[in-house]
């Protein structure tokens, strides 16, 4: 997939666990899961606004477009 999630990596910027992020922006831990593991389909904007307010962070912080190289 051409967007890659980097979530873990500012989970780790900010020494916050997925439990501590669930609880901040009341989203179940298996959804933030399937979204730090790259393995959602979509997000709604809403979702992005909580996680970066709670992260203090951009949404470019958190997703990531590299384009397929088969697609090229």
């Amino acid at each position: 997939m051409a967007i890659i999630v980097n979530l873990d990596v500012m989970l780790a910027k900010r020494k916050m666990s997925l439990t501590d992020l669930s609880e901040r922006v009341d989203i179940s831990i298996v959804n933030l899961s399937v979204l730090k593991t790259g393995k959602a389909k979509a997000i709604r904007f809403s979702t992005l606004e909580a996680i970066c307010r709670a992260l203090d962070c951009q949404p470019a912080d958190i997703l990531e477009y590299q384009p397929d190289k088969a697609q090229e």
